[in-house]
């Protein structure tokens, strides 16, 4: 496995339902790992890579990112593939390494991390059981740039922003809100009285639907 990485692996032998985590600009692979014990009273798989870019945050502090972020030059289409291509890898290795039952994979990103989310989702919707996109944007070039893939439709997908967000302006989820009804996914969008973040409402709605729209139905299918 080619990245850096932190998991919660729960006890017993598996397979066991896995969400793969995918931090924002600055932050790293133990960034999201928290949320581990929330999610199912800790019974679900977490893997939470770290992006590849380092950077100083500030003095002796490092932050990491997945692609190049900057106010003259966006991202590129092709940026954010190149990067995908790197998760893509390592979901491939962890996939081989661990009890991952794969009918029940879920990438979850939040803000950076969560366009990388829309790209693995919307390149290979197979091999996931559902989105989630926190405090994130879906770039319409990226969008754009990728065909209608078979499974898309009624993929389950939860969307969650803050309306006071200042780092990504609310009207930037709702674009992608749009976009995502566009490509038919079973989407609930939530938007909550917070900045950029995981406010407690926003993670007690995520968690409950995660047990109702993505791992129930398919542990009683």
């Amino acid at each position: 496995m080619q990245l850096l990485y932190t998991a919660h692996v729960p006890p017993g032998d598996g397979p066991h339902p896995t969400i793969l985590a995918l931090h924002g600009w600055g932050a790293s692979a133990h960034d999201l790992l928290g949320l581990a014990p929330v999610i199912q009273g800790g019974g679900s798989m977490m893997l939470c890579p770290q992006g590849p870019l380092g950077f100083e945050i500030g003095e002796g502090f490092l932050g990491f990112g997945w692609f190049e972020l900057s106010a003259v030059r966006p991202p590129t289409a092709a940026d954010i593939e190149r990067a995908g291509d790197e998760v893509r890898a390592f979901l491939d290795a962890a996939v081989a390494r661990y009890p991952i039952d794969r009918r029940k994979i879920v990438v979850m990103g939040f803000s950076q991390g969560g366009v990388l989310a829309y790209d693995l989702v919307l390149r290979d919707p197979s091999r996931f059981a559902g989105l989630i996109a926190l405090s994130s944007w879906l770039p319409k070039e990226l969008a754009e740039s990728i065909p209608v893939q078979p499974g898309l439709e009624n993929l389950p997908a939860f969307v969650a922003h803050g309306t006071r967000d200042p780092m990504i302006p609310i009207a930037r989820a709702q674009e992608s809100r749009e976009l995502l009804i566009k490509r038919g996914l079973a989407l609930t969008y939530r938007e909550y009285d917070m900045e950029h973040g995981i406010a407690p409402e926003a993670l007690r709605d995520l968690v409950e639907w995660l047990d109702s729209k993505v791992f129930r139905p398919i542990l009683i299918a």
